[in-house]
């Protein structure tokens, strides 16, 4: 691929979301203005003029970019998602085009491990119930104790990752810390096992998950993952165990979740992601027992855009210096 010198190209950062962190700030475009003075930077704060600008962008900076506004993309050559998911970039026109397409891997893995560490302590020390009787003004220590789910610790649990990727290594180190023993699963079998004990292929999840205290899900969505914790794989669970998914809505059937905490078989589970966001008010979701829910914030934090920006600017350094791109996104695999 011929790619053109910085005087010679055109980026065009465009990121409109109803979650306002979720959208690009104008720094974006100033530091990479900054670094290369000499090439067109445009910045749209919404997709209102986006159409104008296309024909002409040979790199695209944003989360989404449907296929009637692709069409528009003549000169395009790179998409940057900023979201790590790129499910809304897989349709055929782009797949068959030819432009490459990166992702933010490994930007979101600090505050995400952070996050599901802090909803695994939630639920070992019932975190959400002791902040419902702080509201009421009541000093429960007997009842906090009586419930089924008593409180426990993580130190010396065994925490089985689904999906144990750069999410999953940065939330091991940290489980080690608290003495638990981590398994990891990964679509290889294989991987780097510093914080693990070992690291399983898909095929021997049935055998693993009996073992597991806490199972915490965080692949990545594809054909394959979809449903990937059904009836079965909930079944297989010890009871008592914790499970908590901060991946994708589509990978844990939510009917099978909740209907495992209803009957005690599952002690809690917590849920950063939702098959349908922002959940509907009437969802069953609110009222399952012994269930944590979180609005999609595990990958958010006040430092998210200074990452975004820095793996952009060092994106951009190995475009024009004719390197291979480290966040390229397999579409056929979708991450």
């Amino acid at each position: 691929m011929n790619r053109p010198s910085p005087e010679n190209t055109k980026l065009l950062v465009c990121v409109k979301h109803s979650f306002s962190e979720w959208c690009a700030k104008p720094e974006v475009a100033d530091a990479i203005r900054a670094r290369w003075p000499q090439m067109r930077v445009a910045y749209l704060p919404d997709y209102s003029r986006v159409l104008e600008e296309l024909p002409d962008t040979h790199i695209f900076v944003g989360a989404s970019l449907r296929a009637e506004q692709f069409a528009h993309a003549r000169n395009l050559l790179w998409i940057h998602s900023t979201a790590a998911g790129v499910s809304q970039l897989v349709y055929p026109e782009l797949r068959s085009s030819g432009v490459i397409v990166t992702n933010p891997r490994g930007i979101f893995s600090v505050p995400m491990a952070e996050h599901t560490l802090g909803m695994m302590l939630a639920l070992a020390r019932n975190f959400p119930d002791t902040v419902r009787y702080q509201d009421a003004a009541k000093w429960a220590q007997q009842e906090l104790w009586s419930k089924p789910q008593r409180l426990t610790e993580l130190n010396g649990g065994v925490l089985l990752i689904v999906g144990y990727g750069s999410i999953g290594r940065e939330l091991a180190k940290r489980a080690q810390a608290f003495g638990m023993r981590v398994w990891g699963v990964t679509r290889s079998g294989k991987g780097d096992a510093t914080f693990v004990e070992k690291i399983l292929p898909p095929e021997q999840l049935q055998e693993a998950l009996p073992h597991a205290d806490y199972v915490v899900i965080a692949a990545p969505e594809t054909a394959e993952t979809k449903q990937l914790f059904g009836a079965e794989q909930i079944a297989l669970m010890k009871r008592g165990a914790r499970l908590i998914n901060v991946a994708r809505g589509s990978l844990l059937d939510e009917s099978v979740l909740i209907a495992a905490l209803q009957c005690g078989g599952l002690g809690g589970a917590a849920l950063d992601v939702a098959s349908s966001e922002p959940l509907r008010a009437d969802s069953q979701l609110w009222r399952a027992p012994n269930l944590f829910l979180t609005p999609h914030l595990s990958g958010v934090s006040d430092r998210l855009w200074k990452r975004e920006t820095e793996l952009l600017l060092r994106l951009l350094d190995e475009w024009f210096s004719g390197k291979e791109l480290s966040n390229r996104v397999d579409l056929s695999r979708r991450y």
